[in-house]
């Protein structure tokens, strides 16, 4: 008879979604021997592989993907009871599985998330920084409880919610040939060296491709930093031209020398958006953070 306890499906879970036993283990809290031995002693029990393993990570077999949905299933209705149970003690735990991409991650989730947390002092909020195509699948897949994509990207079968709106724009030295323009196409901003974030960034990645679309040469990064707002300092200092939100921009341009050039292309409105698989099925305490986010 096979006897998976909660660590084994929740271990299992946690390799699947990160491809990787050993981050799997992290997440899991597990040491990586531990969490080794766990999911062989799960695969022989079973008589079959649950994971087919290779130099860039681990996706499930056949076997593996049942066994997934069938522990998402167990392990979100664990949330529940849980969840119902706190109630008796005046307490809510649980955690929300959050991905976002990079605008509405570094420009409106830390105030609201700050204001959530502050009430739910049992509830923990783990997230993931990708671009807006990534974040459906994750959602749609049950990696994610919920997600945060531009309003430009086919969400399916995804219940979807406004968040916020904002615009990409290019920002630049003063004395730069382009501060002058009323606004300016992407196409013409990537003819000139530009600061950005890391490469492994989703908007870097978005705009690496929106760059290729347009059949010119690559993108010239001087220099990649982690934060806009970095980006907005070195800009100042006429290192390069930088693509950040409009937003940031406009703080910036407070306390620096920089011009705020809005973009011409249509992607640069941004219009941000909830989505979710089915917002009745999820914890009260995910349904609570999924109104103060539309709040």
């Amino acid at each position: 008879m096979m006897r998976f306890d909660l660590v084994d499906l929740g271990l299992f879970r946690h390799v699947v979604e990160a491809g990787s036993i050993t981050h799997g283990a992290a997440r899991a809290n597990l040491a990586l021997a531990a969490a080794s031995v766990r999911i062989r002693t799960m695969e022989e029990t079973l008589g079959a592989a649950l994971l087919t393993r290779g130099r860039q990570g681990v996706v499930p077999t056949p076997a593996g993907r049942s066994l997934l949905a069938h522990a998402r299933g167990l392990l979100d209705r664990i949330d529940r009871m849980q969840e119902d149970l706190a109630a008796f003690s005046g307490g809510t735990v649980g955690q929300i599985r959050l991905v976002s991409n990079t605008n509405a991650l570094t420009e409106f989730l830390p105030e609201v998330l700050s204001a959530y947390l502050a009430q739910q002092t049992g509830v923990s909020v783990d997230i993931e920084e990708r671009t807006s195509d990534e974040i459906v699948g994750l959602v749609a897949e049950g990696s994610a409880d919920l997600g945060i994509v531009a309003g430009t990207v086919d969400t399916g079968a995804l219940e979807t919610y406004p968040f916020r709106q904002d615009r990409f724009v290019m920002v630049a030295a003063p004395d730069h040939p382009l501060a002058a323009r009323a606004s300016v196409a992407f196409a013409e901003v990537i003819e000139h060296p530009l600061v950005g974030l890391d490469r492994t960034s989703a908007l870097t990645r978005f705009l690496a491709d929106k760059a290729a679309r347009t059949g010119r040469p690559p993108m010239r990064l001087r220099v990649q930093l982690r934060s806009f707002d970095a980006i907005c300092r070195l800009v100042a200092c006429g290192v390069g031209l930088g693509i950040v939100p409009q937003t940031t921009a406009a703080r910036a341009a407070r306390t620096m020398p920089i011009a705020i050039v809005p973009l011409e292309d249509p992607w640069a409105l941004r219009d941000l958006t909830i989505c979710v698989r089915a917002l009745a099925e999820l914890p009260r305490f995910t349904r609570a953070f999924v109104a103060q986010l539309r709040g």
